[in-house]
């Protein structure tokens, strides 16, 4: 029997901790996923547990024990007593077993193997009725193809659930312990947001609407990381392993801490699921009303079409300051103007110069040649030299260069008079995306997305070019509310956005703009969350 208290252990627990973490760097722990749940936050998830357990005994477990900081929670919040038993699983040996130094005398039963493999040849320990998780935050390029579709195969087997192969590991050992745990069980996970808002996580909505009954979803604030190297915005999902009520609401919560959010809203399930991207909700506010659903009436896809800019595939081969490439004495014909960076760029208005070259200092140009590399050698020498040194960068061997013939040519894109920032931060009233109106001839890097009039839009600004600056200001008038609900969210308070995401932004007040564009109506394009490759 342990006769010590459980925060003594705890605290021991904690220097533990980051005694393992001091021994492996950011980079290796991102990786593997490894990050600890803080203490005070274990402490409140179980806390919410224990309203739905009751006053019954409990069995335990937690596929990712790390060194234990969920048990030590439950042992702080339902005691040692209600315990009946208590399983936790852990792939590192490190990790397990310091969770067995540190807790095998309280009570805890620890298995050193890869849980995701337990579960499926039959050794997997008796169904828990309670399960608190931190599941390893592995994206999938960090898992191979055969455990992508070793995981796939497994979870359709066990629940029925086909996931893609975009998903990261936390959905897999999410599915995989709700089909192990007892039936009634209660459930607490801490997981990235991410699945809320993309393409690749929709089986898991649907899992959680369908399948269980989700008691609350609390999402941090993007800024308040969870874990301190993580980079990931961070949700806790409470749910019981019952199929829902049919008029189940659901608490949706947000900002603060977990046992006091700053706001809260409950939701129907017929809302929820009508709801494509969950980090809507709570609903925010824009224009002084709630606002959850895609923009009725026109949309910027019905106005522009937006792409991502260009990847070269090494910019810093690729690219370079006009008067370097003069210097060598690169062929103009054969360089194109494009714009620095967002972070180098201040202005919002880019004038051009006699050549259209943006009006910034210093100037940039990016090599995009379609002549075979012998007749470069014929015409252009100085061309062709250059070419050759990309050898020392290895910029002729990056996965884009390798799959454009020739290597050097760049993907074609018109320069676009509209710009928008990719990702950027910003909170309450600050926008995390910039508008550019680019009078230039230059085009732009894949950290922009390019704003192309179509249709009635075009007409319009052939016919009135000086109607330019009123569709900037209209783009600027875009709240910071309506582009944040549109894109998602990082740790650290980053926001990014794809193409499909800023097509679904209202474009009502720019369809005001001239009598072309008022009877404009929807496309009925569905403009949903995708994944840009």
């Amino acid at each position: 029997m342990n006769t010590r208290r459980p925060s003594s252990i705890e605290a021991q627990r904690q220097v533990r901790q980051a005694t393992i973490d001091a021994t492996r760097s950011p980079r290796e722990r991102n990786r593997l996923g490894q990050f600890a749940t803080p203490h005070p936050l274990a402490v409140e998830i179980a806390r919410a547990a224990q309203q739905l357990v009751g006053r019954r005994h409990i069995r335990f477990a937690d596929p990712s024990i790390g060194t234990g900081s969920f048990f030590s929670a439950a042992l702080q919040v339902f005691g040692r007593r209600r315990i009946a038993s208590a399983c936790g699983i852990e792939l590192d040996p490190v990790f397990a077993t310091a969770a067995h130094d540190l807790w095998t005398a309280s009570g805890l039963q620890i298995v050193n193997d890869d849980f995701t493999r337990i579960v499926a040849n039959g050794s997997r320990p008796p169904a828990p009725d309670l399960i608190l998780a931190n599941p390893p935050y592995v994206r999938h390029h960090h898992l191979s193809r055969d455990d992508k579709r070793r995981l796939q195969q497994l979870v359709q087997e066990r629940t029925g659930v086909r996931v893609s192969g975009l998903t990261g590991l936390y959905v897999h050992f999410l599915l995989l312990a709700t089909d192990w745990m007892a039936d009634d069980g209660v459930a607490a996970w801490l997981i990235p947001s991410e699945f809320m808002d993309v393409n690749y996580g929709a089986a898991l909505k649907q899992f959680l609407t369908d399948r269980v009954t989700l008691v609350r979803a609390h999402r941090f604030d993007p800024d308040d990381v969870q874990f301190g190297d993580a980079l990931v915005s961070s949700v806790v999902l409470l749910f019981r392993k019952a199929p829902p009520p049919s008029r189940h609401r659901v608490t949706f919560t947000r900002g603060g801490s977990f046992a006091r959010p700053r706001i809260s809203q409950r939701v129907s399930l017929k809302q929820l699921t009508a709801t494509s991207k969950w980090t809507a909700l709570p609903a925010q506010r824009v224009n002084g009303r709630r606002v959850h659903k895609p923009a009725a009436g026109p949309r910027l896809g019905d106005l522009f079409r937006i792409r991502r800019g260009i990847a070269t595939g090494c910019n810093r081969f690729f690219i370079l300051h006009r008067h370097d490439a003069v210097r060598r004495g690169l062929p103009p014909k054969y360089l194109r103007p494009i714009l620095p960076s967002p972070r180098s760029l201040k202005p919002t208005v880019i004038e051009p110069d006699d050549d259209g070259y943006p009006q910034l200092e210093p100037q940039r140009c990016v090599i995009d040649c379609d002549l075979s590399e012998d007749l470069i050698a014929q015409r252009h020498p100085k061309l062709g030299a250059y070419l050759q040194s990309a050898v020392a960068l290895d910029a002729q061997s990056s996965y884009l260069a390798r799959h454009r013939q020739p290597w050097y040519r760049q993907e074609q894109r018109e320069h676009a008079p509209f710009l928008c920032t990719y990702m950027g931060r910003g909170t309450d009233d600050r926008r995390p995306f910039r508008f550019i109106w680019n009078k230039s001839k230059a085009i732009a890097t894949n950290l922009y997305l390019m704003l192309s009039p179509t249709g009635p839009l075009a007409d319009m600004l052939r016919r009135h070019p000086s109607r330019a600056a009123k569709v900037h200001a209209l783009l600027n008038d875009i709240t910071a509310d309506e582009l944040r609900a549109a894109g998602r969210t990082y740790g650290g308070g980053l926001h990014k956005i794809e193409p499909r995401e800023l097509s679904g932004v209202s474009a009502a007040r720019l369809a005001r703009e001239g009598p072309e564009l008022r009877q404009l109506r929807m496309s009925g394009t569905d403009f949903g969350t995708h994944e840009h490759a």
